[in-house]
């Protein structure tokens, strides 16, 4: 297009210049040549236009059809191999009827977890932590591998090695090959990563700080276990206890994690699986205070986690702390809880207010809560459970009226399992055994004791908080206490998302580091989930991810002709994902690459 040129303007706005740039042609008219602008190209300023202007020389080529020369490309992701990154536009001649796709490959999910893994600066720190040494593969490399395949609820090394790693597009991502991941590699670096747990620790709560103002004056702890498959024997940690996920006869290792209100997490800690909750807490204190500094900071735990000699033990090193109280406390309130005044309302059914205690220490407060909807649900669950109870014990009055049976001590141990199994309901539900003559049993006598009912409907919906801390608002208080549920979240993220268990591993080194790959894959997640709060995106990191999993990497295959003969040309292309994932990803600023990349050279066939 003979006579079309570009034209800028600028202008200057409060001591800024600003290019204006414009394609403009020139016309014949009557009256004689006039210059017409034919597109506005937008403002740009000085070190854009630097960067850009040798781009608006070659527009009117491509206006005529010509081909630029090729400019620089900038990464998407620095530190990482931008799959795809768009290439100089070439013309070939193309059987389209033959065009197809091979070797389609995980790519969302892989490439999210390195974006994470990059912006935390993890492959950095571990750079410095690991240096290079003989191995082939570095260790920073393969320790992401571990966290992403985590993050992608990958449960064993193994398989990652055996099958995963080649149904994925890592191999461009990290630029390690296929034949590289074995078995004994992930292993090693599980050895080689475990050492670094206390640096990793550190340096999230820095970018946690950054990022996010997270403070670590305010700490919330908890408790949970994971079990073993095989016997572990070469464990010492490994042991039988309180098993959380309902598998008392594996063996198993209890988790303390130390998480900030938001669930992000900040340090962990491994116990024997025989350990209970409330031996643990003086453990946990000292190792933050090792980390962070003796401050006066607040440690919120669940009732079940502390116990006097803990309190004591927090209060001499000027600990503030936020804890439950047990049930039984909850008995010299059952008045106040009758009440309808004084009390502040946090939200619809929720209200509390500050009450003495007489059990309680000097400078404590107590914060006596009720909820409307807590008391329906545990009082529903309250006459499932009596429910229940009362069709056992019907079965076995059943029983004992067609069978009268000698050994009143077999009934007893019978009565007894049931009881056990539904404890709330057997404070309320009363069985005695009917005897005839001959001391046999020949019945069940099964009564509801009205007082204790009562009190049990009373106490519903209610819970008692202790705190030591100088905060004098019960509103305030109680939103303190509330977050602990993120600890409770953090695991279940850890366990279902993550999947923290079972732990195949028997070296207790080696399980540390196990957890300590499902800890840092947990970290990756709850900052997506902090990412896309500050976006104001939700905190639903689970949907983000199943629209991401959706993305593939693809090798197009196009068959091509040059110079009369019949080449194939391989592309490797990321698949486009809908509209409403694009859009997500844009609000993240998580963009994907764009274009293709020849992936080898055009081999030549013999045209048939």
């Amino acid at each position: 297009m003979p006579g079309m040129f570009l034209r800028r303007k600028t202008k200057s706005v409060r001591g800024v210049d600003y290019s204006y740039w414009h394609l403009c042609e020139t016309v014949r008219t009557a009256r004689g040549p006039r210059q017409r602008v034919v597109a506005s190209l937008g403002k740009l300023d000085q070190k854009q236009c630097a960067g850009l202007c040798g781009g608006w020389d070659y527009l009117p080529a491509l206006l005529r059809g010509e081909t630029p020369p090729p400019k620089p490309v900038t990464a998407a992701l620095p530190g990482f191999d931008t799959l795809g990154s768009p290439e100089p536009a070439r013309w070939e001649q193309a059987d389209l009827r033959a065009l197809r796709v091979e070797r389609p490959r995980e790519f969302g999910e892989c490439y999210l977890a390195l974006s994470l893994w990059h912006h935390l600066g993890l492959d950095t720190l571990l750079v410095e932590l690991m240096p290079a040494g003989r191995e082939q593969v570095g260790w920073a490399h393969v320790a992401a591998l571990l966290t992403v395949a985590r993050f992608c609820v990958q449960p064993s090394e193994l398989g990652v090695a055996e099958h995963w790693y080649e149904m994925t597009a890592l191999d461009d991502l990290l630029g390690v090959a296929p034949e590289l991941i074995n078995d004994d590699r992930l292993y090693r670096a599980l050895d080689q990563l475990g050492q670094h747990q206390d640096a990793l620790c550190a340096h999230l709560m820095g970018r946690y700080r950054q990022w996010f103002g997270v403070r670590c004056e305010f700490l919330l702890y908890d408790v949970t276990s994971t079990y073993f498959e095989g016997q572990a024997e070469r464990n010492p940690q490994a042991q039988r206890g309180y098993s959380r996920d309902q598998r008392s006869g594996n063996k198993q290792v209890c988790i303390g994690l130390v998480c900030t209100p938001e669930g992000l997490p900040l340090s962990f800690e491994v116990f024997a699986g025989n350990r209970t909750d409330v031996t643990t807490v003086e453990d946990i204190v000292r190792q933050m205070e090792e980390k962070y500094g003796l401050a006066e900071r607040i440690w919120v735990m669940d009732r079940g986690m502390v116990s006097e000699a803990n309190l004591v033990f927090l209060r001499e090193r000027k600990a503030h702390y936020l804890i439950g109280t047990p049930k039984s406390w909850l008995r010299a309130h059952e008045q106040t809880l009758l009440e309808q005044s004084d009390w502040q309302t946090v939200q619809d059914g929720l209200e509390v207010r500050l009450v003495e205690h007489p059990q309680g220490e000097p400078g404590e407060r107590y914060v006596l809560c009720r909820s409307g909807a807590r008391a329906q649900k545990e009082r529903a669950m309250l006459e499932r459970q009596s429910e229940r109870l009362t069709q056992e014990l019907t079965k076995i009055d059943r029983w004992l009226r067609g069978s009268p049976q000698a050994d009143q001590e077999s009934v007893g141990r019978r009565i007894g399992r049931h009881l056990g199994k539904y404890p709330a309901a057997a404070a309320i539900i009363v069985a005695a055994v009917l005897s005839d003559q001959a001391g046999r049993a020949v019945g069940l006598q099964i009564s509801s004791r009205l007082d204790a009912g009562q009190k049990a409907h009373r106490q519903k919906g209610a819970y008692l908080l202790r705190t030591n801390c100088k905060e004098t608002d019960p509103v305030q208080l109680w939103c303190w206490y509330i977050p602990l549920t993120q600890a409770e979240a953090a695991f279940r993220t850890a366990k279902s998302d993550l999947g923290l268990r079972p732990v195949f591993h028997h070296k207790q080194d080696r399980v540390r580091a196990h957890i300590l790959v499902c800890f840092l894959a947990l970290a990756l997640w709850r900052t997506l989930e902090q990412w896309m709060q500050t976006k104001g995106l939700g905190t639903c990191a689970r949907q983000l991810i199943k629209h991401r999993a959706g993305i593939k990497s693809d090798v197009v295959v196009v068959p091509v002709r040059r110079a009369g003969m019949q080449t194939e040309l391989r592309l490797r292309v990321v698949t486009t994902p809908d509209a409403a994932t694009s859009q997500l990803l844009a609000h993240l600023g998580l963009r994907l690459p764009k274009g293709t990349r020849e992936i080898n050279n055009v081999v030549p066939k013999i045209s048939p």
